[in-house]
């Protein structure tokens, strides 16, 4: 073969070569999921989520991103810096409307649901030291309510709100997330930590086990005074902390995950089918995720269903 040939048939191979590594480059999906701090319950789930994709969807490339939750992770997800993301009811529908003061500058229109998973329990904590047994008992105590306009720090002012307190009424207000409000629970530095998050969260959990806790209760008939839908009254169970010995009566807010609207349908539709394909993985990595189901899937959303992820509930039945 002539030196001519050899560097022709040579170059056509390279030229062959870039062009299927670009083709596979092009068919790589990325999927970098927006979860939250690595003590509640959006990031163990979050992490198991990724297992799951990585595993149901090829050529994926999947990551996790702890984050301070709702209201970052739907400001991320509008600015496509995510492809799927943990968030509050209450969040989701504020940032939908553009609510200002709940961290949203602008209407975010291009949020899409994908599936609607378990409920975040409001759970207020207090020191069983402090005397605090009632929301009444609140007033003048120290309190940390979570980070600023997070998730846990709009269901703060809501619930607080409906019991007629305003941050102004405590001695002492902390904007933290869940584990630092534990350790200042822990030294005594604060009362109270308002926490909103599943059954049984880590935090919560760690606290119970070094300090004796009081679960605060949110009477059945103050959660309507909090004037939104997506709050609803529920019970935490006995049991569920250490010490604590009878059924508490509480308030929630289902949590969903979501998209937006530049994530293409077939990506869309492959997150939603995965999630449901393989609930036993999700279940395994945090008790919360228990209460996700197909059923509820695409039930309650504040903002639409995004069109890959209704092609998926149209196929099992579920959306006309």
């Amino acid at each position: 073969m002539s030196y001519i040939r050899r560097t022709f048939v040579a170059a056509a191979a390279l030229s062959l070569s870039l062009a299927v590594a670009t083709g596979s480059a092009k068919a790589q999906e990325f999927i970098n999921i927006l979860t939250g701090g690595t003590s509640g319950a959006y990031y163990p789930i979050g992490v198991a989520l990724s297992n799951v994709y990585s595993k149901a969807i090829p050529n994926a490339k999947v990551q996790v991103q702890p984050t301070k939750a709702s209201v970052e992770n739907l400001n991320l997800l509008h600015t496509r810096k995510g492809e799927i993301a943990f968030t509050l009811g209450d969040s989701l529908s504020d940032a939908w409307n553009g609510k200002a003061d709940a961290g949203f500058s602008t209407k975010l229109s291009s949020l899409r649901a994908i599936a609607a998973i378990y409920p975040n329990y409001i759970q207020i904590v207090a020191n069983a030291d402090s005397g605090i047994k009632t929301l009444a008992d609140l007033k003048g105590k120290r309190i940390s309510v979570g980070a600023p306009k997070s998730g846990t720090e709009l269901n703060a002012r809501a619930v607080l709100g409906a019991a007629g307190l305003s941050y102004k009424d405590f001695s002492k207000v902390e904007y933290l997330g869940f584990g630092e409000s534990v350790d200042l629970m822990k030294n005594r530095q604060i009362d109270v930590t308002l926490q909103s998050a599943a059954l049984g969260v880590a935090s919560i959990r760690d606290l119970a086990a070094s300090i004796a806790i009081t679960i605060v209760a949110v009477p059945a008939d103050l959660v309507p005074k909090i004037g939104d839908p997506a709050y609803v009254a529920t019970t935490i169970p006995a049991n569920t902390y250490n010490g604590q010995a009878a059924a508490v009566p509480a308030v929630a807010v289902n949590n969903f995950l979501v998209t937006n609207d530049k994530v293409s349908d077939d990506l869309a539709y492959k997150m939603t089918k995965a999630l449901f394909d393989d609930l036993g993985t999700l279940h395994a990595a945090h008790a919360a995720a228990k209460a996700i189901t197909l059923e509820n899937g695409p039930k309650n959303a504040p903002v639409p269903l995004h069109p890959g992820a209704a092609k998926f509930y149209k196929e099992k039945g579920l959306i006309k």
